[in-house]
């Protein structure tokens, strides 16, 4: 195609967005509202995956010593839980430290409940911490490291602790929300492509004499088609545009908002920088693709005049 003849294409295609007011607003609108309400659930579908994965990774091991366990059986025994293939990463937690980190869990309210527990008097068993490499191999960590007791005399484990049924809830609650999230996602994202391609087919539409016209004077189905494939790409770019901007600026101020305070829950949102690229090209690509779908479906219809 010449330069002229594509220069020539990409002026007509833009007057037409401009020569048709109320169908391009309408147009525009149509795929503004339908993706605004594709990429707020988005949105929400990426943080619940993320932070059901945050919720994941906090699933730990706590492996209790039977009382005075010689340091040199503590040792042997991390030296093996070390060598189970799922462990990631252990870390030894002595009953002193056990005892602060228990002060600063319960703070001033349950200070005075602690008082006197000190050195000889601490109740608490040392410990190991043990993160597993995959939140779902928790399970079979855990038995993997009961077994270590098995003809050990003194026993050195006294409790191994997993939350067990609570973490294999834990998994089935945040598969069922994943699931649920890429449910309603694609059922928007049909619903979304069914009412922009439509509203496009009946900007089109109102323009069949124009094209018959122009089919019947000897024009080309190609010279025909290029204007209103760049006008379906311009409706789709400015729709699109409009609600991905509104999102990301929404998000960017809620994750800066002061008053937005989740780390008491050890949860974070997804960061700015791994949404925007996802949204970019997902709403502003799906925009476009829809619009230049839609124009040239319906454009097709009268090319067979």
């Amino acid at each position: 195609m010449k330069i002229s003849t594509l220069a020539r294409h990409l002026r007509e295609g833009t007057r037409n967005v401009v020569r048709n007011g109320w169908m391009t607003f309408a147009s525009i609108s149509s795929i503004a509202i339908s993706l605004f309400i594709l990429g707020v659930f988005v949105l929400i579908t990426l943080n619940v995956n993320d932070i059901a994965g945050q919720i994941e990774k906090q699933v730990e091991i706590n492996v209790y010593l039977e009382v005075n366990t010689p340091q040199d059986q503590i040792s042997a025994l991390q030296t093996k839980i070390e060598a189970i293939p799922e462990v990631k990463s252990i870390k030894f937690v002595s009953k002193e430290e056990g005892l602060v980190y228990l002060r600063e869990k319960l703070g001033e309210s349950g200070k005075s409940l602690l008082e006197g527990f000190e050195g000889d008097n601490n109740p608490l068993n040392d410990a190991f911490t043990v993160e597993v490499d995959d939140p779902r191999n928790v399970a079979s960590v855990a038995n993997q490291i009961s077994a270590l007791n098995t003809g050990l005399d003194p026993k050195p484990i006294y409790k191994v602790n997993y939350g067990k049924g609570t973490v294999e809830t834990l998994f089935k609650v945040t598969k069922v929300v994943r699931w649920i999230g890429i449910g309603i996602v694609l059922l928007l994202s049909f619903t979304a492509v069914f009412l922009i391609a439509n509203t496009i087919k009946i900007t089109i539409l109102a323009r069949q004499r124009e094209i018959s016209i122009m089919k019947l004077v000897g024009a080309t189905n190609s010279f025909i088609r290029w204007p209103f494939f760049i006008e379906g790409a311009l409706l789709g770019f400015v729709g699109s545009f409009v609600p991905t901007a509104i999102i990301l600026a929404g998000y960017w101020k809620l994750l800066n908002t002061s008053s937005l305070n989740l780390n008491l829950l050890m949860i974070k949102l997804t960061p700015f920088e791994n949404i925007a690229p996802t949204l970019l090209v997902l709403l502003l690509g799906l925009g476009i693709v829809i619009g230049v779908w839609g124009s040239l479906i319906s454009v097709r219809k009268f090319l067979r005049v």
